[in-house]
Formats: structure tokens, C-alpha cells, sequence
């Protein structure tokens, strides 16, 4: 029900009378309540900073190389992209093992991940993803990171690394080096705490961080651009600032894993259900005409009933060829019973890993190489630093 503005007039005075609009006040008091919510989480951030910046609270450090890679802000930074490249380079010369929370699991406690006979539900959809990458890796799930650190130098003892993902606010464990992902759409010196903003730890956490990586950044983006975020980070010289975009390296079939070549512009249905999907729909549309969008919930739980909604969609759009994906999604897609398999071939999935940009440097510069280099010198100097104290 609306009220307007009302308006009497007597022989002495006029008087207004303003009534509010009933859903503009409930608009208004969720916005102050959701401001009152942010207040307290940044102070209750702060407080929790500062226990463990003043060693009331510690973290405990370990005698091999942790690699925290995380974020600040809530939603899609590129932490499993990012995750995923640095296992596949680290692997080739050191054992490492994969540290995961594994968010949204139906299970607790500490566990292994099996690429074959785990479903997502037990270990989470990124872990089981990186697993199903890397057989050879240790994926473990475990929200406590220091059982799940120690349960894995007990379990492989070989381990020579550990990669963390997503712990940059899990103060309990002292990692050796914290590589905060950043995305370019969504300065964070320019975000508020949670729930009027994204962010979900103070920007002098930042302090910690060794090194910056900006995802998504535009094809436009100039020199200007990257001084201008560098600025709003207000970071130390000894921390290094790195640049990227996404890059769809392969799509694959969701009927059978196998790589295919789709017909570039094909009209087709994108499904996403990852924690931005726009920009998920937006990189899809430059390849392919995106007929119509599904957008889901970052770690949606699909079922079967979800194939409804997938021949809706093909019904409402019967020139769209077929659906495509992202890599998170498939791997919950192909984990369910008895989904149409006349559905199922017509899914497939794009695998997105990083293109890393600078325009500053040469064309014939790999950028990533130099991120290679810097992982390698801190790795030397680790291992330099323990053979001085004897372990």
C-alpha cells in the first residue's frame, strides 16, 4: 500500500502532512540495520586483528613453507584459478599438498580427497575440482588448518610445500607466504564490511600480504590503471603487484571429460553458479551469442529437479545449440544421479585458468615467469633460513 504526500489547508495556517512510503521506510531501516551489522563485524575484525598482531592470539608456524592464497572480500577473487596454477608449477620440482576448508561440505574433521569416489557434498566443489586436476597432489579438506596442517606432514611425510586455500583470515596458522587475490571490478579501497559491502577483513590486513594479484582486468587497461589500483592498496615497497585477466584454455564435454571445439558464435544458454557470475556471462558473450543467462548461487547444491529448468530453458530458446558451463559447476553436474544423459550432451564446460598482463613490459615478457621466480627465491630462502636454525 503507497501513501503520497497529503496536503490541508485551514483558514490560519496550511499545514503538510508527509506520510512515507510503507516500502521505502522497510528499504530505509534494512539499510540502516545492514549499516549497524557492517559497524560491528569491522569492529569485531579489528579487535581479532589486533589480538593476533599483538601475540595475544597466536599463530603457530611450521617447518615447511605454507602458501596462504586468499582474499579479503567476499565472493569470486580467482583463488582455485590462482590455487591451480601454482600447484601445477610448484609440483614439477617439489612435493606439495593442497590445504582446503572444503566450504559448503555435508561432512566435517579432516579428510582426503578422492577424485573418484568423493562427491562434491563431502568435500566441497573447488577440492574435489583441484583433485580431479591434480591425482598425484594430496587434496585435504579440514576447517581446523592447523590439524589439517599437521594431519598432512603426519599422513605424507615427504611433503616439502603446502599450498592454503583461502586462509588469509584463518590466523591460526602462520603461513610463510600470503598472495591476496583482488578483483579489478571491485577496488577494495573503495568497499565497506559486510553486509553493506564485501569486504571481510580490515584493508590494514593487507600489512600481511606478500604479494597482490588483480584478477579481471579489462583488455582497455593502461598504465594509469594499474598505478591507480596500485595507490589504493597503499602497499610496501617489498610487496609485489601482479596483473591478470581469465582465460578459457579449454572446453570440455560434461558427458565424457574430452576436449572439444565448439563453433565459435554458436548461440548457447550459459549456467553459473559461482561467485561472479557476471563476469563469467560477460567473457562467455564475447565468444559465443549468450541467448539467455541462469545465474545461480556461488556453491549451488544442484539435483536432478535442476534439469527442469535446463529443458525450460532450451524451450524458451530452441535455436540455443547447447548449454555451457563453468569448471566449478561441472564438477557438481556430473555428480548427479540419473540427470538426463539427452541433457547431458549438450553441456559443456569452459576451464578457465590466468593470463597475467602488464603493459609496461615487452610483448615478448611472460609475466608469469617472474611470479615463477619470486615463489622459487622465497621457497631458497625458506629452506636457506631453515638450515641455518637446524631443522
Amino acid at each position: 500500500m503507497f501513501f503520497h504526500k497529503k496536503l490541508t489547508v485551514s483558514c490560519k495556517c496550511e499545514k503538510k502532512y508527509i506520510f512515507l512510503n510503507f516500502e521505502s521506510s522497510s528499504v530505509f531501516m534494512g539499510m540502516i540495520l545492514r549499516k549497524i551489522a557492517s559497524l560491528l563485524y569491522g569492529m569485531a575484525i579489528h579487535v581479532r586483528n589486533m589480538l593476533f598482531d599483538k601475540d595475544i592470539l597466536s599463530g603457530k608456524s611450521y617447518d615447511i613453507p605454507i602458501i596462504c592464497i586468499g582474499n579479503i572480500t567476499a565472493g569470486g577473487t580467482g583463488k582455485t584459478p590462482m590455487v591451480e596454477l601454482v600447484t601445477a608449477y610448484l609440483s614439477q620440482k617439489h612435493k606439495v599438498a593442497v590445504l582446503s576448508r572444503g566450504y559448503g561440505r555435508r561432512t566435517r574433521g579432516y579428510r582426503e580427497v578422492d577424485a573418484l569416489f568423493d562427491h562434491y557434498l563431502d568435500v566441497g566443489d573447488e577440492p574435489l575440482q583441484i583433485k580431479r586436476k591434480f591425482p598425484e597432489v594430496p587434496v585435504i579438506v579440514c576447517e581446523r588448518r592447523t590439524e589439517g596442517v599437521e594431519r598432512i606432514l603426519e599422513r605424507f611425510p615427504d611433503t616439502e610445500i603446502i599450498i592454503m586455500d583461502d586462509g588469509f583470515q584463518h590466523r591460526w596458522v602462520k603461513p610463510y607466504l600470503n598472495i591476496v587475490m583482488i578483483d579489478y571490478t571491485r577496488p577494495v579501497d573503495k568497499d565497506s564490511f559486510m553486509p553493506m559491502g564485501q569486504l571481510r577483513d580490515s584493508l590494514d590486513s593487507l600489512d600481511r600480504a606478500n604479494i597482490f594479484i588483480f584478477t579481471k582486468c579489462p583488455p582497455s587497461m593502461l598504465k594509469r590503471d594499474m598505478s591507480f589500483m596500485i595507490a589504493g592498496l597503499k602497499k610496501k615497497p617489498s610487496q609485489a603487484t601482479f596483473f591478470s585477466r581469465p582465460r578459457c584454455s579449454e572446453v570440455r564435454a560434461l558427458s565424457s571429460g574430452a576436449p572439444v571445439v565448439l563453433p565459435e558464435h554458436s548461440k548457447v544458454i550459459a549456467l553459473s553458479g559461482i561467485g561472479n557470475n557476471e563476469a563469467f556471462f560477460k567473457g562467455l558473450s564475447k565468444r559465443y551469442q549468450v541467448v539467455t543467462t541462469i545465474g545461480l548461487e556461488d556453491h549451488y547444491k544442484y539435483s536432478v529437479d535442476d534439469a527442469d529448468l535446463l529443458y525450460n530453458a532450451f524451450k524458451e530458446h530452441p535455436d540455443a545449440a547447447f548449454v555451457i558451463t563453468t569448471e566449478k559447476d561441472a564438477v557438481k553436474l556430473s555428480s548427479i544421479d540419473n540427470f538426463p544423459d539427452q541433457l547431458r550432451d549438450r553441456i559443456f564446460y569452459e576451464c578457465i585458468g590466468m593470463e597475467f598482463v602488464d603493459f609496461t613490459a615487452a610483448p615478448s615478457v611472460r609475466i608469469e615467469h617472474a611470479l615463477y621466480d619470486l615463489l622459487d627465491n622465497e621457497i631458497k630462502n625458506f629452506n636457506d633460513d631453515a638450515h641455518i636454525r637446524g631443522c
